[in-house]
């Protein structure tokens, strides 16, 4: 090459670099300080981020010092001080969304991870002592490396354990422990994890079926060591803290149920509902919306009485729904197999309401019975990211004689598909998405959408009889509800019994779901109240896409539109379908 052609050639590669866009400059930066947080994060978070298949330090749990308290705050902070001091108008309309949904994360989350919610560490959901056999029995067991793993989390579970233990004695120091009336029974969750041997234990069951890969020496010694570790560290563990339970944690339930009856309590209800939310309300404002709703909702279930020719008022068509065995599955295999061909069906029709799908399939499960009795209806726990691990549909088979047939296409559309399942898949697989934005989870916008998903069930044809379309007005009741008594219970006074009866005279959900259902809105404020608010902004959303483009509004592209670019708050989904529907006329 001649030195002219040379000096040609570099021009031309110095203009390439000069005339790359700030925009992109802002973005990679952007980038860059998200996934150093999140490496970060994930390396000190390593059971926290386990349950989206991280393999960051698969051998280890999380810290729960003090120190390790600190140390986050301090990062959210500085993280902080670095996202206000970017350009808006130098990001892309992707580098945007990215910088509003990443600093309105860590705002909230600071301010949540400085207040006292960490002391209301168990709920009637869960807790550390729930959540640590999920996550074994989610592990990886396919190497030698995944069991070595496993073992070494065996280990660390005795610091762990002590960590959490202390946390709850924190917790009672300061006043901040969970009200007595939600409490009873509560012992199954831990008693139910010990056992007379480690073989005869959960925790055990990786060690079973082990992998034909393994030679008969290596089966032989993981299975001894984990005999051991399981004999040695985690059943006592699970044995001090039921004796924790006992002796230290039920003495010092508190007598009131409000959240605002502890120190600094209303404070904290008043930031739990913005976070859960994402939006900038309070407790009188979700008191009155959940009111007006009930009410619309309350018309639509007497139609449906109407149209089925009973004789007589609400309260005794639901005495009618609740006592009838046609309702009722005669066995669990019953129960799952209709759930089975309701997800199979709704699976069949999903093309017709996307434009595409993500590929990460899901399964069914059973509630574990140790967690049954005091935990919700159903839930989802998300694959892993990178694809190892299929999503789950956890079903409650617990009482299933007050779990009504009616219920499980409304139930399945929220928390299969086109639900939690596909919006967490779709999530889980864009690879434009920063690593946090894969997993991360904005309750109003992910919940939002599970409920407008049971709505969508109507265009679909899922309800194939009135009653199963009364079942979906008794799930929209159940979220509006939980406007109501959350905020009662909380914010206005409201007794649990109050609670409890409010949800049993207006929804028509069973006695034992409306008493789970109240206990975890205690347990657990402000989380209830993310449903409604999210399913009415994606409703408004779509009635506004429609009025604007007419004819040009495609359905399919619109799902997708809503839920591919993952979980976000909504004032920042309202933002981001108004350029959608802009860029479309």
């Amino acid at each position: 090459m001649s030195i002219s052609s040379l000096k040609s050639a570099l021009a031309a590669l110095l203009l390439t670099f000069t005339v790359v866009p700030a925009s992109r400059a802002s973005d990679a930066e952007l980038f860059r300080l998200m996934n150093n947080y999140w490496d970060w994060y994930s390396n000190s978070q390593s059971l926290s981020v386990a349950f989206f298949g991280s393999d960051v330090h698969p051998d280890q749990l999380d810290d729960l010092s003090d120190a390790a308290f600190d140390a986050r705050l301090g990062r959210m902070t500085d993280v902080l001080a670095e996202l206000y001091e970017f350009d808006m108008e130098s990001l892309s309309e992707d580098g945007r969304v990215n910088h509003a949904t990443f600093t309105w994360m860590l705002e909230k989350e600071r301010k949540t991870l400085a207040s006292r919610q960490r002391y209301l560490s168990i709920t009637t959901m869960g807790g550390w002592h729930t959540g640590f056999p999920a996550m074994i029995a989610a592990m990886p067991r396919a190497s030698l490396a995944d069991y070595q793993h496993l073992l070494a989390r065996f280990q660390a579970f005795e610091a762990y354990a002590e960590q959490n233990i202390a946390l709850l004695d924190r917790a009672i120091e300061n006043g901040y422990t969970q009200p007595c009336e939600t409490l009873e029974g509560y012992e199954v969750s831990i008693l139910g994890y010990l056992a007379d041997s480690a073989e005869e234990s959960v925790f055990y069951a990786p060690f079973v079926n082990m992998p034909a890969e393994l030679s008969a020496e290596q089966v032989r010694v993981l299975r001894e060591e984990a005999v051991a570790r399981i004999d040695t560290i985690v059943l006592p563990a699970y044995r001090r803290f039921a004796k924790f339970w006992e002796q230290d944690y039920l003495p010092a339930c508190r007598p009131e149920v409000a959240l605002s009856s502890v120190p600094g309590g209303r404070e904290l209800y008043d930031h739990l509902l913005s976070f859960f939310t994402s939006l900038d309300t309070d407790a009188e404002t979700v008191h009155a919306l959940g009111l007006s709703e009930m009410a619309r909702i309350r018309a639509d279930m007497q139609a449906v009485i109407d149209e089925v020719g009973f004789e007589g008022d609400f309260k005794a068509f639901l005495a009618f729904l609740r006592s009838d065995p046609r309702f009722y599955a005669s066995s669990e295999e019953a129960y799952l197999h209709r759930i089975g061909w309701i997800t199979k069906s709704i699976d069949g029709i999903l093309p017709r309401y996307f434009a595409k799908l993500p590929s990460m399939p899901y399964g069914l499960s059973v509630i574990p019975a140790q967690e049954a009795p005091n935990t919700t209806t159903a839930y989802y726990q998300p694959g892993a990211i990178d694809g190892t691990r299929a999503g789950q549909y956890f079903i409650n088979t617990y009482k299933l004689e007050e779990r009504p047939l009616y219920e499980l296409p409304a139930l399945s559309l929220h928390e299969a598909v086109p639900g939690h399942h596909l919006q967490l898949a779709f999530q889980a697989e864009n690879p434009n998405l920063p690593d946090w934005r894969r997993v991360y989870y904005f309750h109003a916008f992910g919940e939002g959408w599970g409920l407008y998903a049971e709505l969508l069930g109507e265009e679909m044809g899922m309800y194939k009889t009135p009653y199963e379309r009364f079942g979906r007005m008794v799930y929209e009741a159940w979220r509006a509800a939980r406007l109501v008594v959350d905020t009662g219970m909380h914010a206005k006074g409201w007794t649990r019994q109050q609670a409890i009866d409010y949800m049993l005279d207006n929804t028509g959900l069973a006695e034992a779901n409306v008493i789970a259902e109240v206990n975890r809105y205690i347990t657990y404020p402000a989380q209830a109240t993310a449903y409604k608010h999210g399913e009415l902004k994606i409703r408004e959303l779509r009635k506004r896409a429609e009025d604007s483009l007419g004819d040009r509004f495609d359905l399919r592209e619109f799902h997708v539109e809503v839920i591919e670019d993952g979980s976000m708050p909504l004032v920042v989904l309202e933002e981001k379908i108004d350029r959608w529907i802009a860029a479309r006329q």
